[in-house]
């Protein structure tokens, strides 16, 4: 099931914000993850690279966890986004978000070799605060699952 995201909502954030090694634009290494609506659903769709290997035919755990991360981050910059009125490609720069928590539940040996597709479902329980549940499915076969509580990230905020 290999999908296309159009118009990612990593793709509107600011420079100074797209350097994150899971999903930002501008990191040369990084994974570039990408989130996108799909019905009232958000979804990532990646491919692991050969580097990506737990052992030969199976995908290394922490990606699976650097992918429900980023795509729990980038779902709640979504559903905030809209809710302010916004979508991915408006030309209004989305809110950021920080991870305040990550969990993450391994339920089958994730095979290698195809797309991974992380599926979320993003419920406010703050203004400023989001939870986001997500799947994550390798030929069509639930393979993990995660819950990021994401936080915005404050407008004052200065890199050091």
């Amino acid at each position: 099931m290999e999908e296309t995201i159009v118009h990612a909502i990593q793709d509107d954030y600011p420079d100074e914000f797209a350097w994150c090694y899971g999903c930002g634009r501008l990191n040369e290494h990084g994974h570039h993850f990408r989130t996108g609506w799909q019905g009232d659903k958000t979804v990532t769709v990646y491919t692991p690279r050969p580097e990506h290997t737990a052992i030969p035919g199976f995908v290394y755990g922490g990606l699976i966890a650097s992918l429900i991360d980023c795509h729990g981050t980038g779902s709640a910059a979504l559903a905030l986004h809209r809710k302010n009125g916004h979508e991915p490609g408006s030309g209004e720069a989305p809110p950021r978000f920080v991870t305040a928590s990550l969990h993450v539940d391994f339920l089958k040996p994730t095979p290698h070799g195809v797309p991974l597709v992380a599926v979320g479902t993003v419920t406010e329980i703050h203004p400023k605060k989001w939870q986001v549940d997500t799947e994550v499915f390798a030929n069509g076969e639930l393979c993990a699952r995660g819950q990021v509580i994401a936080v915005v990230m404050p407008k004052t905020f200065v890199r050091p």
